[in-house]
């Protein structure tokens, strides 16, 4: 099953997806999305470490995948946790498929869904901030929109993270 998390930041999504990922049988793997900013980065690696430790000791395995998300080969029958979507659409849009992103990272979805048993992608609450950005930044945030509305409509199951507590706004905890 798809299962699309949002939410803002530091609102529990990333946790509430790697519980929910837990619930289901087989391998688990976790593709990472985030693309280092440089190795002097305090900010980077505290965020790294910080998701390093919450999955620590949960059985799964990383893979490193900061675009073209169809090329991840994964046994049948996995689980999957995709951290995050918000990331991979700024590799794709900024350096990876550029004006294709949209249609790149549907089709990795795509694959993921025919392969794994269950994929639940974590992306970002974006729009509610009511903030005029500049043009690069009006592009991601279209495409991010695009994309959570397409996953949203594909999934079975969409939750809205709000201070560590999820909000079902399509299918249930174990539907």
């Amino acid at each position: 099953m798809l299962t699309l998390v949002t939410g803002g930041a530091a609102s529990g999504k990333s946790e509430y997806a790697e519980g929910l990922t837990l619930l289901s049988p087989g391998r688990r793997y976790y593709l990472a999305t985030m693309r280092p900013c440089g190795p002097a980065d305090p900010e980077f690696a505290a965020r790294v470490a910080r998701h390093r430790a919450l999955r620590a000791g949960k059985g799964f395995q990383t893979i490193e995948c900061p675009t073209e998300l169809r090329n991840v080969a994964l046994p049948g029958g996995s689980a999957v946790l995709l951290e995050c979507l918000s990331n991979l659409a700024a590799n794709e849009l900024f350096g990876g498929a550029g004006e294709d992103a949209e249609r790149e990272i549907l089709a990795g979805i795509d694959a993921l869904c025919h392969r794994a048993r269950d994929v639940i992608v974590v992306s970002n609450e974006i729009f509610s901030d009511g903030v005029a950005y500049d043009s690069g930044t009006e592009r991601y945030l279209a495409l991010l929109g695009r994309l959570n509305r397409e996953i949203a409509r594909r999934a079975g199951r969409v939750v809205e993270v709000v201070c560590g507590i999820p909000i079902y706004h399509k299918g249930g905890p174990y539907e």
